[in-house]
């Protein structure tokens, strides 16, 4: 069985919905894991903010305008009259739930239970159009086997168990649909796996279900060589191993969610990256095979704060950078890259939400100099450390200033601090100092 998952914008309207049933339509027993409508999760961010500072008139503005985009949406999608009206009526419960929250005391369940209603309308809506084109499909609820521990983490054995649960109760199926995102925390509370987590529910199942492939369909035909966003003429890239695609994921490719390529790759489980406007394009194949080495492609990672700590104390001060990480790991705070001289650190972080906590602790055995709106330029492919073209990239320094450099600390990777501003430039630059050394 393979697990297919279609984004926001694979479902984002009736067009593309219809492209989705023709897609998964193929005589094959198959799990589908969908996102919300293109929009929506931002709407009900938006909603849910305000109801947190409890401006309930515009909460309320906003639901009614959502509601009437579905309402819009379900008419020309379901011309059926029995299953246009039984889809409204779920809609209309969803959006009553959404009115009623607006006038709850605020909370973190709150809010999760808000940003849930996107992938569950998505999925009924969906589900009713296949039945309606006489597909036989089944509708599981993701809030019966997702579930994350008290880390965050996915509930491995939870989630295997349960699904096949669900799976042997529920009606014999061609296509099982189900929400991506969502899921229970270790409380049994609604909860998600952050944003762009449908790609990362669709593995863990993939993972529990040992399936035969993880399909990823987006707007896109697969990964690119560089950030299509900001320079011309990039390529998708036909194969990555698992370590590359994680680098890449985890540095800013925004095809997927940086957590996905970890439930697979145990099971050596294969990974394709698909485009829904173009289901004919090869997209990307992600397996466990190197297939060439070198430099394959350019990811960016933005909202960077670099912090240098220095210290005359260091010199020969063999508990001095444990010291230091403690104090990031009681704030919980990660890093993603780090250099080191004689007298000073200088490291990296994604998330300041306890930078000036952290700053007060270092301050106590140390000089702190901070640079904010930094992004980190990560250059990704196999063994790229020895191949013989990689010295090319530090061309690079001639022509931007660079703030950091993490070369070696894998074979799979070298990252680049530099200011946000120049990341743009830096990304053109190295697209045509790099691409001619590798085929892809």
């Amino acid at each position: 069985m393979k697990v297919l998952k279609f984004g926001g914008t694979s479902v984002g309207s009736v067009e593309n919905m219809t492209n989705v049933k023709n897609i998964i339509n193929d005589g094959n027993k198959k799990i589908v894991v969908l996102s919300a409508m293109s929009g929506t999760t931002n709407s009900l961010v938006d909603i849910a903010n305000n109801i947190k500072v409890s401006n309930t008139d515009k909460a309320l503005q906003d639901i009614n305008a959502l509601h009437e985009k579905y309402i819009l949406v379900i008419d020309a999608l379901l011309s059926d009259a029995t299953l246009n009206g039984l889809t409204k009526t779920y809609v209309a419960e969803r959006f009553n739930f959404l009115i009623e929250c607006t006038y709850k005391s605020f909370s973190q369940l709150i809010e999760n239970e808000i940003l849930a209603q996107g992938e569950l309308m998505s999925t009924f809506m969906f589900n009713s159009f296949l039945q309606q084109e006489g597909i036989n499909s089944c509708l599981l609820s993701a809030l019966d086997f997702m579930k994350i521990d008290a880390h965050k983490e996915p509930s491995f054995n939870y989630i295997q168990n349960n699904l096949q649960t669900v799976l042997s109760e529920a009606d014999t199926a061609e296509i099982y649909i189900t929400q991506g995102f969502i899921c229970l925390d270790d409380t049994g509370e609604v909860s998600n796996l952050q944003r762009g987590g449908s790609d990362y529910t669709a593995t863990i199942i993939g993972a529990a279900i040992k399936a035969e492939e993880v399909q990823i369909w987006t707007d896109i035909d697969g990964m690119h060589n560089n950030d299509p966003r900001f320079v011309e003429g990039t390529k998708p890239i036909s194969d990555l191993s698992f370590d590359e695609a994680a680098e890449l994921a985890y540095f800013g490719a925004k095809i997927l969610h940086p957590q996905t390529i970890l439930p697979v790759r145990k099971d050596g489980i294969p990974v394709r990256l698909k485009n829904t406007m173009d289901p004919i394009a090869k997209g990307t194949s992600i397996t466990g095979n190197h297939v060439e080495t070198g430099i394959k492609a350019i990811a960016a990672k933005d909202n960077i704060t670099a912090i240098k700590i220095k210290s005359g104390r260091m010199l020969q001060a063999h508990g001095f950078l444990k010291k230091v990480f403690e104090i990031f790991e009681t704030y919980e705070t990660s890093i993603d890259m780090i250099t080191t001289s004689e007298v000073a650190v200088s490291l990296t972080i994604d998330d300041d939400r306890n930078l000036e906590q952290i700053v007060s602790e270092l301050e106590k055995f140390s000089n702190i100099e901070i640079d904010t709106n930094q992004s980190i330029i990560c250059l990704v492919g196999h063994a790229i450390v020895d191949h013989e073209g990689t010295h090319k990239l530090f061309k690079i320094l001639k022509d931007v200033n660079i703030r950091m450099i993490s070369y070696g600390g894998s074979r799979n990777n070298i990252s680049l601090l530099v200011d946000t501003e120049n990341k743009i430039k830096t990304l053109q630059k190295l697209n045509g100092y790099l691409f001619e050394l590798v085929t892809l």
